[in-house]
């Protein structure tokens, strides 16, 4: 954590961030879908890049090179399990169940059929089943929060979990992320992978965090954020909320592209 950061100092930046960028659109610049590398109030984002030069691949001596060595799936690694994580252990995990689906499009709304669709998230109390996790929040034997499905022939996909809890990053003080689900899109090959993350309507620390407000565009903004649907709760299970990814142009759903 930098000790010299507030959460004041940090809504100062995200304010100052906007502004600019309002000005550069009303001054003729386009639209920006996707955060700036050197966003300055998400400070961590430095250590989240490469440092070095893209390693160049010569695929006009082989147009699948690229591939040989990145990892595959087909549709037998898919359990009946694998998109309900509430299912995945012996026990019930803690929390409020939820439901989430939606639809894979492309950049002309067509669905996007039979791609992986990964997720993993913290459980209710804040905290991810992973070895560097350093909230002191409880673990749940019972989630792991991890989470995988195919789009079907209408692009959709589905799963079952539990509502995430927000949690502090020490990026600043009292920095506290907003609860989200983090999203993996496979695509038709490893190196088509996009990661992105969904956030849920109504959150109190939305405009406190300056990961989802690097994003500086309101409209590219709010499409990180799902819609509840009411015809997506399961009666007396679970509550549903619905997000769309959308791959490509103007409505594009932002990922973590690297730039």
């Amino acid at each position: 954590m930098t000790d010299a950061l507030t959460q004041a100092d940090i809504d100062r930046e995200v304010a100052a961030e906007h502004a600019a960028y309002q000005k550069r659109v009303a001054d003729g610049a386009p639209v920006e879908h996707h955060p700036r590398r050197d966003y300055a109030p998400y400070r961590s984002s430095v250590l989240r890049h490469p440092k070095q030069p893209l390693v160049a691949i010569d695929v006009s001596r082989d147009p699948e090179l690229v591939e040989l060595s990145s990892p595959a799936f087909g549709e037998r690694d898919i359990t009946g399990v694998d998109n309900d994580l509430t299912r995945q252990h012996t026990g019930e995990p803690v929390g409020e169940r939820i439901t989430v689906s939606g639809r894979l499009l492309d950049r002309d709304g067509r669905p996007v059929r039979g791609q992986l669709v990964e997720i993993w998230q913290a459980n209710s109390a804040g905290r991810y089943a992973h070895q560097r996790e350093q909230h002191d929040a409880p673990l749940d034997p019972n989630f792991t929060g991890v989470g995988r499905a195919l789009t079907d022939a209408e692009g959709r996909y589905r799963f079952t979990t539990v509502q995430p809890g927000p949690y502090p990053w020490r990026q600043h003080l009292n920095a506290w992320r907003p609860a989200h689900i983090h999203f993996s899109v496979f695509g038709t090959a490893f190196t088509q992978r996009l990661v992105t993350q969904m956030y849920f309507p109504g959150d109190p620390l939305l405009p406190y965090d300056p990961i989802i407000q690097s994003v500086t565009d309101d409209a590219a903004r709010q499409r990180l954020v799902a819609t509840y649907d009411h015809s997506l709760s399961v009666p007396e299970f679970s509550m549903g909320y619905h997000w769309d990814i959308v791959l490509d142009g103007p409505r594009a759903t932002w990922t973590e592209e690297g730039r």
